[in-house]
């Protein structure tokens, strides 16, 4: 297992021909050099204790490679070169990633080329990516499996990307070609260089109850399947991955034993070190609401929505359940959405689709209309869905292991998966509820809690309970929607506040813009990353992603808008003679203003800024089963679901002819990858 070991840093040499990652943990005679040759690609391993080391224009220290990524005109190596210690798990450190640098294989000589503008901003997604996600790592724990499924799976032998769960390696697409190489050639095994990240969150914080010293953890792990941002990800796609699905495990670590004696450290209110004796932990789920379903954006503040009922999309529903039973257990669906309004076609297919599946006893469904029952500021009702659910999760339990006992004590059997129709703000109000319980029993198990006791009972581990998952809400919320969670003030204290008020009502704007004019890129960033798009041919044949081929009409309506704006503004402040000709100014500027706006507003598709790489082709042109609440946005034709201009040029050329439920193979220089994962 020691010759699979990670490595914690290298020395990056850098020359003209070549980068070499020498390993810094590495004695002498067992150094092995990992020599990525600039003119050929070719990625070799040094024999042990190889001297041989090529001049180097530039040294760089790293602490680990997030992987080799294609683009239009050269691949590029991806580092870690800054890193944040964030706290220590069964003593193996836990960091988040701060910096990094892009690299090209391509050798000095072809700067011209990295010059091109289609690789330039192909590069940008790139960084925008890796600077605007949160990414953990750690050399020794492997951050990528809950507790339960570390301690149920034989791992002697194996190197940690081998062990990792496929769903949440973020960087897994770009280590392909390691692990291809490790696979097929023993002799060139790179497992100490194929370092695991997750995208998520990580907290782990010291706390006490009844002077009993333990540490409490959040962990939140985000599947590369289906990845992206909130309107341009939705339900499920045809391989039954959901969009935003994330795992959340809550770990307890504790030195008690099962005499309840206290450490010594606890011993007159001192809290020393914490070594993890006792673990225990308790994991939920969130993802979009398992089945086929859109929101179109159309400048709108409530976007269009498309339910697909489809043989396609029933099968895609079973089979993401049965995977969630086969990884999980019993599944205990509690839906959030409401029961009336747009968000009711979801809910009902929702609802057909789980009767639909026969899943037997494996599946429990709840429906909890959260506007509903927690309306007028009584958040506390969310105890009525934890009540419903309390018989289903004493069942399923929770898990348990200590070193004073062989075995397992306990595992989790089954796991709550939430969702509202973002999985943000009020599945992260139900989830620390449901988490609150369950800590409760968990304490009690241990003896840090009586019997009668809960932990609402202790306001100051309660404080940073809150603050824990509300900090958690917002990491996955600003991974999704661009901006912190609605009702993070409910998370934190437990009730309603105006401060809290005025926060989400900026958190709503925020998100307004971002989905409507920002998203797309971000959604490309994502799509690139995890290799759902994959770049094929060169840059020219792909100028149409930093090009804009719109109408003249509809890219000048904007400005039109502004000008007439600035006219407005200029009569209603400079200094005048007269009244009735500033009047008939002010009307004429307000009327194109006006005309501009209801232009802007009647073509809103042409406006959204939509990803380039893999456009929602499948959701614009639907026209089979299901419901739609409305066809917003799309000028005279409303009879058609266009794409925006520069799709049409691109894209719909080739389309003109194929069904409706079809696959987008080519688009541009690119293939999209997200009918068939490549990895």
């Amino acid at each position: 297992m020691a010759s699979k070991a990670l490595h914690e840093g290298y020395t990056l040499h850098i020359s003209r021909d070549d980068y070499v990652l020498e390993p810094t943990d590495s004695a002498p005679q067992t150094l092995r050099r990992l020599r990525i040759s600039r003119k050929t690609g070719d990625i070799i391993l040094s024999q042990p204790g190889d001297a041989e080391m090529p001049a180097a224009q530039q040294t760089l220290p790293i602490y680990g490679i997030m992987g080799i990524l294609s683009l239009s005109t050269s691949d590029f190596l991806i580092v870690i070169t800054a890193r944040s210690l964030q706290g220590r798990i069964d003593g193996h450190p836990v960091y988040l990633a701060t910096d990094y640098r892009v690299l090209p294989l391509a050798p000095p000589s072809y700067n011209s080329l990295l010059d091109h503008p289609v690789e330039k901003h192909l590069l940008r997604l790139v960084e925008k990516h890796l600077y605007g996600g949160v990414f953990w790592f750690s050399y020794g724990w492997d951050l990528t499996r809950r507790l339960q499924a570390q301690a149920t799976t034989a791992s002697e032998g194996k190197a940690m990307w081998e062990l990792a769960d496929d769903r949440f390696f973020w960087n897994k697409y770009l280590h392909s070609r390691f692990i291809d190489i490790s696979v097929s050639n023993p002799n060139q095994d790179l497992s100490q260089f194929i370092l695991p990240v997750i995208y998520g969150s990580f907290d782990l914080r010291p706390t006490h109850i009844n002077h009993i010293p333990f540490l409490m953890c959040i962990i939140s792990r985000r599947s590369r399947y289906h990845a992206g941002t909130r309107y341009f990800s939705r339900g499920l796609d045809s391989t039954g991955h959901p969009a935003n699905f994330n795992e959340t495990e809550q770990i307890i670590l504790c030195d008690i034993s099962p005499t309840n004696t206290m450490p010594q450290s606890a011993i007159g209110g001192g809290f020393g070190v914490v070594e993890g004796r006792v673990r225990m932990s308790f994991v939920q789920t969130r993802g979009s609401a398992p089945i086929g379903f859109a929101e179109i954006n159309t400048l709108r503040y409530i976007p269009d929505l498309i339910v697909m009922s489809t043989l396609e999309m029933a099968a895609a529903h079973k089979k993401h359940m049965t995977e969630q039973i086969q990884t999980y257990g019993r599944q205990l669906l509690a839906n959030l959405l409401k029961g009336t309004g747009r968000e009711r076609y979801v809910k009902e297919e929702y609802e057909r689709q789980v009767v639909d599946a026969k899943l037997g006893d494996n599946v429990k469904y709840h429906h909890f209309d959260f506007h509903k029952e927690c309306s007028k500021m009584r958040f506390d009702r969310i105890s009525v869905l934890v009540d419903q659910l309390e018989p289903a999760l004493r069942d399923g339990g929770y898990f348990h292991q200590s070193v004073y006992e062989e075995g397992l004590i306990k595992t989790q059997t089954a796991v709550v998966r939430s969702n509202c129709i973002d999985c943000l703000d009020r599945t992260n109000v139900t989830q620390s509820a449901i988490a609150k319980w369950s800590l409760t029993q968990q304490l009690r198990a241990v003896g840090i809690l009586t019997e009668k006791d809960v932990v609402d009972s202790h306001p100051e581990f309660m404080q940073m309970f809150r603050n824990m998952w509300a900090d958690h809400g917002n990491c996955i919320s600003n991974a999704y929607a661009g901006s912190p969670a609605l009702k993070a003030d409910v998370t934190r204290t437990g009730k309603r506040t105006t401060e809290g008020m005025l926060r989400d009502g900026w958190s709503a704007i925020t998100r307004y813009s971002k989905n409507n004019f920002f998203d797309g890129e971000r959604q490309d960033a994502f799509d690139l990353f995890t290799g759902a798009w994959i770049a094929r041919g060169g840059p020219n044949s792909a100028l149409a992603l930093v090009t804009d081929s719109r109408p003249l009409i509809v890219r000048s309506m904007p400005y039109v808008l502004l000008f007439s704006t600035l006219m407005i503004t200029a009569a209603l402040s400079l200094p005048r003679s007269s009244a009735y000709p500033l009047l008939y100014f002010i009307m004429f500027w307000a009327i194109v203003s006006a005309l501009s706006l209801t232009y802007i507003f009647g073509h809103g598709v042409e406006y959204v800024a939509w990803p380039r790489l893999n456009p929602p082709v499948d959701a614009l042109f639907y026209d089979g089963p299901g419901h739609k609440t409305g066809m917003h946005g799309r000028g005279k034709s409303l009879n058609r679901l266009p794409l925006p201009s520069w799709v049409k040029q691109n894209v719909l050329g080739t389309m003109k002819k194929m069904p409706v439920l079809h696959k987008l193979e080519e688009i541009e220089m690119g293939t999209t990858a997200a009918k068939k994962r490549v990895d």
